[in-house]
Parts: structure tokens; sequence; C-alpha cells
């Protein structure tokens, strides 16, 4: 655990009005790793609410059960049931969800949820809202509950189905089904818990995004310290939060692209490493900031952690070709082999979808939220980030450092402290995945699908993924993730990337393997 005094970088680091909205004090700040957890510590958090619980989300299924594993129990474990009960059991507690509207037809599909949405409607103390307020084409991507602005979960991950999974990610794990019964694929995700001036900040910040929506005022509630729970294990205390935000350019409401700024900015920060896990890579700035790392001599290494594929027959059309273009113009500007792309999978070898929004960078500074790396993240949908820093590339954040190995462990399938020995031998992010990954649970390297021309040509194009409001109505002739500092690769990029792997893994096994085998626990 981190205390106060770390985060004396963050003067120089996070600028309100650049690269974030607010700085604010946090009592206590955790991470929490996958859904199933979640879960359970925000249905905890909101049986301790008092007075207002402001539920903020892309989507929201209320046939979701909030723990497979504890089907009976005091409360409800279905969120069908828990949200009216909760209102009928705390007579001075008003709950207020606001889903992208978008969900209204999600709910039509969803049988018997549509007939929840109903009782909750014509429940007393409960508000639920389908926010319409954003330019088309854009979504409301927010993952936000703030209770009593006394503690505030901001992340990647939405109250819906298809999300719960625990870290294990097991093969045909008979809990992670959807509410119809059908099993679906591991799912890995992450979001952060605030506590203190952080979690009224980001009360704030819901409560103006309701407003938004709606034109009618919440009022403030009274905080208080008696929500954060003794299960959930902070990562830090006493720490000066940055809120960082998306807001597309509307009629009346100024654009704000701090998430993007974050991003640039601590990529452009980064001396040792940068570690991602995202659903996407498909940002032109993001990749245009990372290609001009990789051809310096002493640039950081890059691990980015994406899904095999996206979710979704169209979201691969432009997202995958959107990544397969980006990667390989940054392999082209890799000169000293130091990027990589990976995916996770099971023991079975099943792909591990990958959901999160999170990057650390040195183990000196974490960023988290709803962000993707896409163009829309960066200026068309809305998006809520939080980051901390501390430490310096000498003298990292341990905090931070523990987050990653616990990620890399949960990636690798291993113990996090052999991750922890693996990287004091070699001293380098690729090498220590290269050592440990291997057969079982793992991570692989991204290797992209061949690709005809026009699904290449779409995900250049950034039609299904603008950086702005005012790009979708630009001829493609002035758009694309090519206008910039990034070029088309015209090399076979695809033989160079097997060379490059198999000189790594000659390399660093070859180098590390007997040294470490007494960690790997594998044959």
């Amino acid at each position: 655990m981190l205390h106060a005094g770390r985060d004396d970088v963050m003067e120089d680091l996070f600028v309100p009005g650049h690269n974030c909205w607010k700085i604010e004090q946090a009592d206590r700040v955790a991470v929490i790793i996958d859904a199933a957890e979640y879960f359970r510590v925000v249905r905890d958090a909101m049986l301790r609410a008092r007075e207002q619980i402001v539920i903020v989300g892309w989507d929201v299924d209320p046939r979701i059960l909030l723990d497979p594993e504890e089907p009976a129990g005091d409360s409800p474990n279905c969120l069908a049931e828990f949200i009216p009960w909760l209102a009928r059991e705390r007579p001075g507690l008003k709950i207020n969800l606001l889903i992208w509207n978008m969900g209204a037809f999600k709910m039509l599909l969803r049988g018997s949820a549509i007939w929840t949405l109903v009782r909750w409607r014509v429940a007393r103390r409960i508000d639920i809202r389908f926010d319409s307020n954003h330019p088309i084409g854009a979504t409301h991507h927010q993952k936000i509950v703030v209770i009593d602005d006394s503690i505030a979960f901001c992340g990647g991950i939405d109250m819906t189905s298809d999300r719960w999974d625990t870290p294990e990610h097991r093969d045909e794990d008979p809990r992670r089904i959807k509410p119809n019964g059908k099993p679906y694929a591991p799912w890995h995700d992450t979001i952060a818990a605030v506590e203190g001036p952080a979690a009224a900040a980001l009360g704030e910040l819901a409560r103006e995004r309701w407003h938004r929506a709606t034109r009618r005022h919440l009022a403030a509630p009274t905080q208080h310290r008696e929500i954060w729970l003794d299960r959930l294990i902070p990562l830090a205390e006493d720490r000066r939060i940055a809120i960082s935000r998306t807001v597309p350019k509307t009629s009346g409401v100024r654009e704000a692209r701090e998430i993007e700024a974050l991003y640039v900015d601590l990529i452009g920060r980064a001396k040792r490493f940068i570690y991602a896990d995202n659903q996407y890579f498909a940002s032109r700035r993001i990749a245009e900031a990372l290609a001009e790392r990789l051809g310096a001599a002493d640039g950081p290494e890059i691990v980015i952690v994406n899904p095999f594929s996206a979710d979704g027959w169209l979201q691969e059309k432009a997202m995958g070709s959107a990544r397969a273009e980006l990667m390989f113009a940054l392999i082209e500007a890799d000169t000293y082999d130091k990027f990589q792309i990976y995916t996770p999978v099971t023991r079975s070898g099943t792909a591990i979808y990958v959901h999160a929004k999170l990057m650390i960078v040195d183990d000196c500074a974490l960023q988290i939220g709803s962000s993707n790396m896409n163009n829309r993240s960066m200026g068309l949908d809305s998006e809520c980030d939080l980051a901390l820093a501390g430490g310096d590339s000498e003298d990292p954040d341990p905090a931070i450092r523990n987050l990653r190995e616990t990620l890399l462990a949960e990636h690798l399938g291993v113990a996090r402290q052999t991750v922890t020995e693996a990287f004091d031998h070699t001293h380098s992010l690729i090498a220590t995945v290269e050592t440990l990954r291997g057969r079982g649970k793992t991570l692989v390297p991204f290797e992209p699908a061949p690709l005809d021309g026009t699904t290449l040509a779409l995900g250049a194009s950034e039609l299904l993924d603008p950086e702005s409001v005012d790009e979708r109505f630009e001829p493609l002739s002035n758009r694309g993730l090519f206008r910039g500092f990034l070029r088309r690769s015209t090399r076979n990029l695809f033989e160079r990337m097997r060379e490059r792997r198999r000189r790594r893994r000659e390399r660093n096994r070859g180098r590390w393997r007997k040294r470490l085998r007494h960690l790997l626990h594998r044959d």
C-alpha cells in the first residue's frame, strides 16, 4: 500500500484544462480486477448507502446475478429485484440510473427485462433515464457508480450481462452464463474505486451528466465514511487523483479531449516501459505518440494486451483492420525491437476477451477508466478516466508495480512473485513475458489474420471510428490513420513479425530460461 507523500510528480504531470478536468484527494483508492469481485463489492457498497446512488453506464441488464456464487442471502441477488428492494429498505435513499439511449432498444430484446424496466420506472425513489444527449453516431460510454458522494467506481465494467468472470478465466465455467442460460467466453476487465473528495467530484460529474440528459438537477448528498469495505484492499491512501474526460462537442457543450492529452503526455514521459490492457488499439494519435518513442534508442518498451478480435463482426471490420494497419506501421517504426501486442488465452487455448481500459507507465503512473485506445474515445464518445502518479523511474511506485505484476500474473497463469522475480532478472517487460509464457493459460503474440484490401481500407479511413464530431462530415481524403506522423507500410510485415518473434524467443528464453526454471512450473 502506498501512503501520502509519494505523489510529488503530480504537480507537473496533470494539468487541469489540458489533460484532466480536476485533481482531487482520494482518502483511499483501489483497483478491482474482473467483474466477479466488482459486482460483489458494488452490491455491498450500495447496501451502505443513505441518500443517493447514481449509476451512469453504457448499458445495464437487470437480469444479471450480482454474485452467482451466493444465490441466497439477506438481500436479492438478481439486480432486477435488488434495486427496488434496496429502495424499499432505505426510505431516505434515491436511486438514479442513466443509461445510453440504445439501452432502451436492448431492453426490448431481453424478454422479461422490459417488465423490470416498467417496475423500476413506477417504483418510488427510483429514477431510470435513457441518455440521448450526444451527437449522432456517438455513444454515452462512461461507467460510473457514485454512492453518497463518499465512494465512487469508475472504469470499464458495466452492470450488464456477459461481464461476470473471475481472474482464473476458467474454461467452461458453469457460473459464466447469460441470463438466457447460454454460456459466454471468458472476460477480463478492470475498474477503480475512490473514497473522499475524488468520489464527490465523480458525483458532481455524474449529476452534471444527469442534468444534461434530463434537464433536472440532483442535489448533492451528505458525505460520510461508512461505505468503504474491509474486503476492498486499498492500492494507495491519501493520494491526489486526476479526473479526465472526453466530452464531444454538441450544442451548448464545449468539447473536452483531456483523455487524449493524458495518453499522449504519459506516453511522452515513459522512460522504461508502457504496459496497457485495452479493448482496442485503433487510435491514430496514440499510435503516433508510440511511434515517436519507438524511433528513439532510449525509448520505452511497449506491451499492449488486446483481445484476439473485437466483440462483433462490424467492430472487428473497423477496429480489427485499423489495429492491423497501425501494428504494421509501428513495427516499421520499431527500430530497436521494443513493441509487442499480446492476447490472453485460457488453459485450453480459448481467447479471453479483454475489455479493460488501463495503462501503466514505468510503474510510476496509472490511467484507468472507460476510454478505449480508439479514435471515438478521444473525441466522439463520452468517457471518464482516473489517473494517479508517484515516484520516478529510479524509485517507482511499489503499489503500481504490484498492480502491473498482478495483471501480468493473471494473464500468464503464474504467481505474482514469479513475475516479480522474472522482471528483476530481465529488467525487461517483453523479456519477462517471453520467458514466462508457455502452454496453458498464457499470453500469445498477436498476429493479424490476412485482411483484404477493402477491409484494410475501411480501418485506415476511420469511417466507423471518427476522431471527433466534425470529422464525421469531412471527405475521406482529409482523414484517416496515415495523414500524420505514421505512414502506411509497404513491406512484407507478416514475415518480419515471424522472424522477429523467432529471434526474440531465442534471445530471451535462451538467456533466462535456465536461471528462471524454478519459477516456471512448466515442463
